[in-house]
C-alpha cells in the first residue's frame, strides 16, 4: 500500500522550529555555497552534540524542510530539532503540505527546492534522482557512515539509486502484525503462535469453538485492495524469501511466477476459507466490501479472533479501547513459514533527501541519520506513533506498546526487512492492477492464476 503519510488529511504550515518565526515556504538555504566550518560550535562540551561540533558555529543559518507531515503530528518533529539548534545554532524552517507529492517535483523543476524533504517512498526518490539530474545531492560520507552504523544494510539500499547513496532513513512502520484480544486468548487458553503451522492449528481450534478465527477488510475507496496486497507481500517473504521477493518487485521474475502462485494460494488458505473468515461480516467475499478501517473491529465483540494489519491500525480501534499486552487489544508478529528465511518483516518508512549541499544541510542530515535524533523524537512523541529501525533508539523512549513491539521486531538481529512491494512497483501495477485484481480475487472469487496473469500483463514494457 502507499505510505500512510500520503493519505493524511493535511494543511500547509510553515514554522521556524527553533525560533518560533513563521516564514513563507522557502526554497534553498540562505548560504547555499558555504560548506566550510568556521567558528566554535555552540555544542562544544554539550551532551548529544558530539557529531555536530565538526560543523562549527552555524548561528544565523537556516535549513528549509518540506514534508507531508502536518498538525498535530508535526509538533513532535519540530520539538525533536531543538537539540540540533542548541548544538549548531542553525534554525530549521518546517513546512508541511497536503500537496507535498505534487508540489515537490514542481519546486525542484522550477529551481526552488527545499534544502531537505522527507520522502515517503523509495519510488519517489528514484524519480527525483532520474528526472532532475543533479537536483538530489549525494549523502555526505558522515551520513553514509551513520547509516552503516545504526541501520541494517537493507535500509541503505532503499536510499540508493543507481549505486549512489542519497537518502538515510527517517521513520519506519511494521506491517507484519496480527491483532487479537488478550482477554479472549486468555479466557480460551489460546497461546500466541510462533510458527505458521501453529497459527493454522490455532485457527482450526478457534473455528471449532464457533468463533471465526479471522476477520478482514480491503475496502479503501479508490485504493480498495491494498490490504490484500500486503498479505501477498508478507507471505511471499515467508515462502520465497527475500531474494525471490526482490526479484518479483523488480520484475526480474514475472508477477505470475510459480513462487507468487504459491504465496497467493497460501493467502487464500486463510482469506478464501469460509471456515476462517469473515468474522462478523459474512462469507469470504464480504472482505472486498468491508472497509479496512472496520476490518478488525469484530474482535472487540468476540466475533473473530485475529486480524492481520499494520502497526498503524492501533489508531483505528476507537475511543476508550486500550492497546497493550494485557489491555483490550494487542498484536503479535506474523509468524514465519520457512525457518530458513529468518524473521521476515514487511514494512514501510520515510527517507531524508537533500537538495542542497550547504554546511547547515549536511549538519541536519548528519543529526537525523545519527544516534541522537531518534531518541529526541521518541521523547517528543509521548502519545505514541513513532518507530525507527535505528539501532541506537532506546525502547524506553518509545511511548506506545505497539511502537515498542515494532522497535523490538526491527532491532531483532534476525530481522529481514523488506519495503512494501506495491510502493516499489510501477504505479500502474503497484497502485493499479495489483489492487484491482486482488479485489476481484476475493470479491469475485477470481482464480489465482488469472489474477496473477492479469497483473503480469499490465506491467509496463519499459
Amino acid at each position: 500500500m502507499r505510505s500512510r503519510n500520503t493519505r493524511r488529511g493535511m494543511a500547509v504550515a510553515a514554522v521556524l522550529v527553533s525560533a518560533g518565526l513563521v516564514l513563507a515556504g522557502c526554497g534553498g538555504s540562505d548560504d547555499e555555497g558555504s560548506s566550510e566550518a568556521s567558528g566554535t560550535s555552540p555544542g562544544e562540551g554539550k551532551a548529544g552534540c558530539e557529531q555536530l561540533t565538526q560543523f562549527g558555529d552555524l548561528t544565523g543559518k537556516q535549513v528549509s524542510l518540506y514534508t507531508s507531515i502536518v498538525a498535530p503530528e508535526d509538533q513532535p518533529y519540530k520539538d525533536s530539532f531543538q537539540l540540533f539548534s542548541d548544538c549548531t545554532g542553525a534554525e530549521v524552517v518546517y513546512e508541511g503540505s497536503k500537496e507535498f507529492e505534487t508540489q515537490l517535483p514542481v519546486r525542484v523543476e522550477s529551481g526552488n527546492p527545499p534544502d531537505i524533504a522527507f520522502i515517503p517512498q523509495p519510488g519517489l526518490l528514484q524519480s527525483l534522482v532520474r528526472d532532475y539530474e543533479g537536483a538530489v545531492k549525494e549523502a555526505p560520507q558522515q551520513v553514509s557512515d551513520n547509516v552503516d552504523e545504526f541501520y541494517g544494510a537493507d535500509w541503505k539500499t532503499y536510499g540508493t539509486v543507481d549505486d549512489v547513496f542519497y537518502a538515510p532513513p527517517l521513520t519506519a512502520n511494521v506491517k507484519s502484525f496480527v491483532w487479537y484480544s488478550p482477554k479472549m486468548f486468555e479466557e480460551n487458553g489460546w497461546d500466541i503462535p510462533t510458527t505458521w503451522d501453529e497459527m493454522l492449528a490455532l485457527s482450526d481450534t478457534i473455528a471449532d469453538s464457533g468463533v471465526k478465527p479471522w476477520c478482514a477488510g480491503i475496502g479503501s475507496g479508490e485504493a480498495t485492495g491494498w490490504p490484500a496486497t500486503d498479505w501477498v507481500e508478507d507471505v511471499l517473504l515467508r515462502t520465497g524469501g527475500a531474494d525471490v521477493y526482490d526479484q518479483w518487485v523488480s520484475h526480474e521474475i514475472p508477477f505470475n511466477d510459480p513462487a507468487v502462485v504459491e504465496a497467493l494460494d497460501t493467502v487464500g488458505g486463510i482469506l478464501k476459507n469460509d471456515d476462517y473468515v469473515n468474522g462478523g461480516f459474512g462469507d469470504f467475499k464480504t472482505i472486498a466490501s468491508t472497509e479496512f478501517t472496520d476490518g478488525g473491529l469484530p474482535i472487540l465483540d468476540g466475533k473473530c479472533a485475529m486480524h492481520r494489519q499494520a502497526s498503524f491500525y492501533a489508531a483505528n480501534w476507537g475511543e476508550g479501547v486500550e492497546v497493550g499486552e494485557d489491555k483490550d487489544v494487542f498484536a503479535f508478529y506474523l509468524p514465519p513459514i520457512d525457518p530458513d528465511q529468518g524473521s521476515p518483516v514487511l514494512g514501510g518508512g520515510e527517507f531524508v533527501t537533500a537538495f542542497s549541499d550547504s554546511i547547515q544541510t549536511q549538519a541536519l542530515m548528519t543529526y537525523i541519520s545519527g544516534g541522537e535524533w531518534v531518541n529526541e523524537k521518541g521523547k517528543a512523541t509521548p502519545n505514541g506513533g513513532f518507530v525507527s529501525a535505528n539501532k541506537n533508539l532506546d525502547i524506553a523512549n518509545v511511548a506506545s506498546p505497539i511502537d515498542k513491539a515494532s522497535v523490538e521486531i526491527l532491532q531483532n538481529p534476525d530481522a529481514v526487512f523488506r519495503f512494501d512491494g506495491s510502493d516499489l512497483m510501477p504505479g500502474p501495477v503497484g497502485a493499479g492492477s495489483f489492487w484491482k485484481e486482488m479485489t476481484a480475487w476475493i470479491g469475485e472469487d477470481q482464480d489465482t492464476q488469472t489474477t496473477l496473469d492479469n497483473i503480469e500483463s499490465s506491467w509496463p514494457a519499459s
